[in-house]
């Protein structure tokens, strides 16, 4: 009854107010015009090219981060300062370089998530559900692997020499960073505890076991999936009682203690919780593994600031450690449970972990130059997430709209999904949300279609890019382009040849008036 006084009341003030409430030097044209030409002036800096050779290369991936979640993400981040939040600017929304990109799988129109990371991270499109292996794979088909693996920009930054590491709130063996080192036809193959028997027995590797033989020695792992390292049934060292956070391992392998016992004289620490990670002084740590949960992180907002380290904070020591290596390094990080989040219809939370992710953004530009470090943030899919209905400046991004609804007469939030599961009917009406806590963290935004998990959405996703050649993302693109640019910012993969060209260019160019003259001279004499 309260909160139906109070959208009564909020409706009628807004409807007395006549016009809405924005800042008094809005009012001025001088203040639109002045912003437009500062604005103006940065961009005519852009005409000078960046073509430096990318010493380091980051990769930010918000996954199901489409364009509506980039933009209620905004208004987030700026409410969260108590602004309106329309005009805040995230930290993605300052980089200089933004693209399109074309997220379909090769067998799939609206893509998931393993696909798109074969596309971003090596370079070729991919079925949907199958990572680092090409199109010629088939999902679940063990006997389709072999001869079909692809390698990934992490690998080829390896073989280069450079650090690499891996950061994310979802299982270090999630889709998106499996693809970084997996060859695997099922993205749910996480152990062999969730493999079918006859793949196992026909010699496919489940892709935990795959991230530490695949690729020796990745640097940094971060993130959650410590269930699937331990012997099926061997309790979890901070949930001991729990029985769904036990090991999953039927081979009894114990992956932790193998990488320890692998790595025991290369300056390497295995961490589990957030105080044993800050307490880590980076500077004597070459090699770190850190998984903090049994499966995926906690959502930020349910994160416990004593235990669970954040996005920013594993970021943070990742560079730390990484950037020591004077070749430099390759970073892939994923804020994955923005896709988790809208998949359960909660857009609190989904946009939360958004927010936390451009946080960490701009935490590593301040540990990165523009000069020798190339960074891009884009995602792999959307979602069916979209807000609107002429909602008025600063209205909350998880509040209801200012009008009713001119059919049932019922309010709806700006925050709705096109399927998903909060769908609901009551006596065979649309629910009247009034009633509900619209506003808490786990509320259900109101969906079209009825589902129990919310689906991706098609549409192409943004790429915001800075640094050595970042100008080559412009336009609109296949999503395999990605790793592709990085690697020629990098010198890395199979672009190398203009790296040759450009160290030795001014010298060429110096000697080109001279061996002219030169076979001038021997074409008169002969």
């Amino acid at each position: 009854m309260k909160v139906t006084i109070l959208l009564i009341c909020s409706c009628l003030a807004w409807e007395g107010l006549g016009k809405p409430q924005f800042p008094d030097q809005e009012k001025d044209p001088l203040f639109w015009n002045t912003w437009a030409q500062r604005t103006l002036k940065n961009a005519l800096t852009l005409q000078k090219l960046n073509q430096n050779t990318a010493k380091n290369l980051i990769l930010f991936l918000g996954d199901g981060m489409g364009i509506p979640t980039v933009t209620a993400a905004r208004i987030l981040k700026g409410q969260l300062s108590r602004q309106s939040g329309e005009e805040t600017q995230l930290e993605m929304d300052k980089f200089p370089f933004v693209a399109l990109s074309k997220t379909y799988n090769t067998n799939a129109q609206v893509a998931d998530s393993a696909g798109t990371a074969t596309a971003y991270l090596c370079g070729v499109k991919a079925n949907e559900g199958t990572v680092g292996v090409s199109a010629a794979a088939v999902r679940s088909q063990c006997n389709t692997t072999q001869g079909n693996e692809v390698t990934s920009i992490l690998r080829w930054a390896k073989e280069a020499g450079k650090s690499v590491g891996i950061v994310t709130t979802t299982r270090v063996n999630h889709a998106t960073p499996s693809a970084a080192y997996a060859h695997c036809v099922d993205r749910d193959w996480y152990s062999d505890g969730e493999m079918p028997a006859e793949a196992v027995q026909a010699g496919c590797k489940d892709i935990a076991r795959q991230l530490f033989e695949n690729i020796p020695n990745i640097d940094v792992i971060m993130g959650g999936g410590r269930k699937y390292m331990f012997p099926k049934n061997q309790s979890d060292v901070e949930y001991p009682g729990e029985k769904k956070h036990f090991g999953t391992r039927i081979d009894r392998r114990n992956l932790v203690e193998e990488w320890n016992n692998r790595m025991k004289n290369k300056n390497a620490n295995y961490v589990w919780n957030k105080k044993e990670l800050l307490s880590l002084n980076p500077n004597s740590v070459d090699y770190l593994l850190g998984l903090f949960e049994p499966g995926d992180l906690p959502y930020d907002l349910e994160r416990n600031n004593e235990t669970d380290p954040s996005l920013t904070e594993m970021v943070e020591v990742a560079i730390k450690i990484l950037k020591k290596n004077p070749s430099g390094f390759y970073l892939l990080v994923e804020g994955g449970r923005i896709d988790h989040g809208h998949h359960d219809g909660k857009a609190k939370q989904a946009l939360h972990e958004a927010v936390e992710m451009d946080r960490a953004i701009g935490h590593a530009g301040l540990m990165t130059s523009i000069y020798d470090t190339m960074t891009v943030v884009t995602a792999d899919h959307s979602h069916m997430f979209n807000f609107g209905g002429y909602t008025p400046r600063g209205n909350t991004i998880f509040g209801l709209n200012s009008i009713l609804s001119d059919v049932d007469q019922k309010p709806f939030t700006a925050i709705l999904y096109g399927n998903g599961p909060g769908f609901k009917v009551v006596n065979g009406l649309r629910e009247n949300i009034s009633t509900l806590g619209y506003g808490e963290n786990n509320y259900k935004a109101q969906s079209a279609v009825p589902l129990s998990m919310e689906t991706h959405g098609g549409e192409d996703v943004a790429v915001f890019a800075k640094g050595p050649m970042a100008h080559l993302l412009h336009g609109v693109h296949e999503q395999n382009y990605i790793p592709h640019v990085m690697a020629y910012a990098a010198c890395i993969g199979q672009n190398r040849d203009h790296c040759m060209s450009s160290s030795g260019a001014s010298s060429l160019s110096a000697a080109l008036p001279s061996l002219t003259a030169l076979l001038t001279l021997i074409r008169l004499l002969c």
